[in-house]
């Protein structure tokens, strides 16, 4: 109840584009929608609310009551957990076209992770019920479904056990490629997070974060201009990735 009163106090406070988008004629469609039924289609935009978040909120908290899957539709949004002394451990920055909290919805009674906007955000929340009767009837539909969850899962295991044995030059060229190759498949983008944040993804301090990267720029690997990098030598911020 708590959580449903969170969204209906979500959707007065924020401007809406469309309470109930069409999703048949929706230029954001997901791989797994594509794959449905108009008849499928025309349940789930009945099931759907647009949402928009600035930089900063919060869009789904840990521990809430499991009602709705939320379709990222445009923005970027950190996933999180928090620990009892409010400590951050950042798992993955999800980019749209992508569905917050598939994770918790076959496991848990309630959400495992956190979800905040790191830029303007446009989303989709889609009633559960509805979510899991189509994934039960549309086996096409499930398949995307499970082949994004089953990608996002082996990702950020990865990113735990590749971190897990390098030191902090390794770690933050990780950190450095992962934005570059995975989130803005550009070797110049807008950092959107701040050093202590990067520190709570990579498991590092912040300190030893800034002290890295600005050994990085005096090594003529990148540029930093504020919050923008620029990255001169991919392949020597590789290298060190490899051999962290």
């Amino acid at each position: 109840m708590a959580y449903l009163y969170y969204i209906y106090t979500v959707m007065l406070l924020k401007p809406v584009n469309n309470i109930h988008p069409n999703c048949q004629i929706c230029d954001d469609k997901s791989c797994a929608v594509k794959n449905l039924l108009v008849h499928e289609i025309k349940q789930l935009s009945r099931s759907c609310t647009e949402v928009t978040f600035d930089k900063g909120d919060e869009i789904l908290t840990e521990s809430s009551s499991k009602s709705h899957i939320i379709y990222l539709r445009e923005g970027l949004v950190k996933e999180f957990t928090k620990t009892e002394d409010n400590k951050e451990y950042i798992y993955q920055i999800v980019k749209k076209y992508t569905y917050l909290g598939l994770n918790s919805m076959f496991s848990n009674s309630v959400n495992s992770y956190c979800y905040t906007a790191l830029t303007p955000v446009k989303a989709c929340y889609i009633e559960w019920s509805v979510f899991s009767q189509i994934l039960k009837e549309n086996g096409r539909f499930s398949y995307e479904i499970l082949a994004m969850f089953c990608n996002n899962t082996l990702n950020s295991y990865h990113h735990f056990i590749d971190h897990d044995n390098k030191k902090i030059f390794g770690k933050v060229a990780d950190a450095l490629l992962y934005f570059a190759e995975i989130i803005f498949e550009s070797e110049q983008y807008v950092l959107p997070l701040n050093r202590k944040e990067i520190a709570n993804m990579i498991g590092s301090s912040r300190e030893s974060v800034s002290k890295q990267m600005t050994g990085f720029e005096n090594d003529k690997i990148i540029e930093v201009s504020d919050q923008i990098i620029r990255i001169l030598d991919m392949e020597k911020l590789k290298n060190i990735s490899k051999h962290g």
